[in-house]
């Protein structure tokens, strides 16, 4: 089975399921599903920040600060974000990621609800598959880069809310 062919949830509004389809159909007619982000930090604070992989269906050889990625059909927000951590970052018993806040994302041809977490992981072997580049950055370090490279919009939409949410 290939990614495109993972079942996902179609949600509503509300976040409600209405319906399944593969993945690549969802992402081909802009189908509403459930996605996770989650925010990974090294002992000394620093961000871990990644290259996607050319061969991704959503925004291939963009910039991501979140690893993270769909949720498959009747899988929780949590499963999901501990699943999706560990092979992205290609580590196994890692700590169960904290759900922090969900939004809707929408963008030009994608909208996803999305749920935000954090967690600490000190040495990523990231997955081959999934993560061209990688490296940690403080945050002002990533406030430098915002500017310079192409980045995931929902990812920098995720920081932007993760940021206000933190400092509310």
């Amino acid at each position: 089975m290939t990614p495109s062919d993972e079942i996902l949830d179609i949600v509503d509004e509300r976040d409600e399921v209405i319906g399944q389809a593969p993945r690549g159909e969802a992402t081909a007619r802009g189908l509403r599903h459930r996605c996770v982000f989650i925010e990974a930090r090294d002992a000394e604070g620093r961000l871990f920040v990644h290259r996607r992989t050319a061969t991704k269906l959503v925004f291939p050889s963009h910039y991501d600060m979140f690893v993270g990625g769909v949720v498959g059909a009747g899988e929780s927000y949590d499963e999901a974000a501990l699943r999706e951590a560990e092979e992205e970052l290609g580590v196994s018993g890692l700590p169960v990621p904290e759900p922090l806040f969900r939004f809707l994302y929408t963008g030009d041809k994608h909208s996803w609800w999305s749920a935000v977490y954090q967690v600490r992981c000190e040495l990523p072997a990231p997955q081959a598959e999934e993560v061209a580049w990688h490296t940690f950055l403080d945050e002002k370090e990533l406030e430098e880069r915002l500017g310079e490279w192409p980045w995931v919009p929902d990812g920098v939409e995720a920081y932007r809310r993760l940021r206000t949410y933190r400092s509310a």
